[in-house]
């Protein structure tokens, strides 16, 4: 638990970062950014940099695999 809560943290303190859930007995974080503040480019640089923070910040048992989501959607209603 000690580490889910670790993983959720660190990828709060990131710019744009939404939401973060680690998954899988934190064997996977999955990083939901805000569409307006992020584009594409910076949601690669962030998964690197987010694997990067973790290997030099965290003890952990084998690999951690770090999704960074970026969705927008668009809805309209007809009348």
């Amino acid at each position: 638990m000690k580490r889910i809560a670790e993983l959720e943290k660190l990828a709060s303190r990131f710019p744009g970062v939404d939401r973060s859930y680690a998954l899988q007995a934190g064997r996977e974080l999955r990083v939901f950014v805000q569409p307006e503040n992020v584009t594409d480019e910076d949601a690669f640089t962030l998964a690197r940099s987010l694997a990067s923070q973790i290997q030099n910040e965290l003890q952990y048992p084998g690999q951690i695999k770090v999704a960074v989501i970026r969705e927008t959607r668009c809805v309209e209603v007809a009348k």
